[in-house]
């Protein structure tokens, strides 16, 4: 419990105010607070519409931030249309993937594991070489 809400609590077990007083007080400090960052555990549950990125560094005394919201009707139409590329082309492609170090098999990729892994993800944190620096990736 905050300090601020003790405080309004001791004055009304004190009597110097009324249950209602102490109501819009305790009101008037909550719309004062600032928002909690969002979490995966905090969105409300139903399909999810975003993928957010955040990031947060500090270098050199000066921060930078990136807040970024990819709308996952974007990835989920992605998906679908990658289902219509030929497979040669994708093989073409998996094999670039692959050289470049990026290890995904595209002819694997179904609509419905987008779903699944949207539904499973989780907040996480990502290690970056700034060692000011801080990500995090969920789904809201």
């Amino acid at each position: 419990m905050n300090e601020e809400r003790k405080d309004i609590l001791d004055m009304l077990a004190e009597g110097k105010i009324t249950a209602a007083e102490a109501e819009q007080l305790i009101a008037a400090l909550e719309r004062d607070q600032p928002p909690v960052a969002s979490s995966p555990d905090a969105r409300p549950k139903g399909r999810a519409k975003y993928l957010r990125v955040l990031v947060d560094t500090q270098d050199d005394g000066e921060s930078g931030r990136v807040n970024m919201r990819v709308p996952l009707q974007l990835l989920r139409a992605g998906v679908k249309l990658a289902a219509l590329v030929p497979p040669q082309a994708l093989g073409k492609i998996n094999l670039e993937l692959h050289k470049s170090g990026v290890p995904v098999d595209l002819t694997q990729l179904k609509p419905d594991q987008l779903e699944d892994l949207v539904d499973q993800l989780d907040e996480m944190t990502v290690e970056v070489d700034q060692p000011d620096a801080k990500v995090r990736i969920f789904c809201e």
